[in-house]
């Protein structure tokens, strides 16, 4: 996993052209007035998912990993938490969907708050349990730039 804000992107484009791509779709673009929904950036390559939601309590959260795609989390609007763990740390309480390149699992983790212009990178091996509540239920407003690897 890795932590960072958007001003700081450009030191990450070396993981690969890819990342490079959907870092420069988040600098680059309107995110505050793109409607919810998906955006190609480079086909099934790279492609970002706009949505918003309440942020709800930990005991409501689940662990997800992915295999085929990195996640680059973008906070637009509004802060939460989000739990990350090795899966290796995590027993899966599902099957893997290859369709939607998820895995649902349940395990002990850290957490780590994220605001605005934070953006957070989760690889195959991270487990990561989004839209966590800091102390009340707030508004979200985030971009998930799918990589494929």
């Amino acid at each position: 996993m890795i932590v960072d804000i958007i001003e700081n992107a450009q030191e990450y484009y070396n993981l690969s052209k890819n990342f490079q791509k959907g870092f420069e779709f988040l600098k680059n673009t309107d995110l505050k007035n793109l409607d919810n929904g998906k955006y190609e950036i480079d086909g099934d390559n790279i492609f970002v998912s706009i949505q918003d939601y309440n942020t709800k309590p930990e005991s409501e959260g689940k662990f997800e990993a992915h295999k085929k795609y990195a996640d680059i989390q973008f906070i637009i609007t509004g802060e939460e938490k989000i739990g990350f763990t090795n899966v290796k740390n995590c027993t899966p309480t599902t099957f893997y969907d290859d369709t939607n390149d998820i895995i649902f699992l349940e395990g002990k983790g850290d957490f780590i708050k994220a605001v605005e212009n934070t953006f957070l990178i989760f690889l195959p091996q991270d487990a990561h349990m989004p839209c966590i509540s800091i102390d009340n239920s707030k508004y979200v407003k985030k971009a998930v730039v799918k990589v494929k690897l």
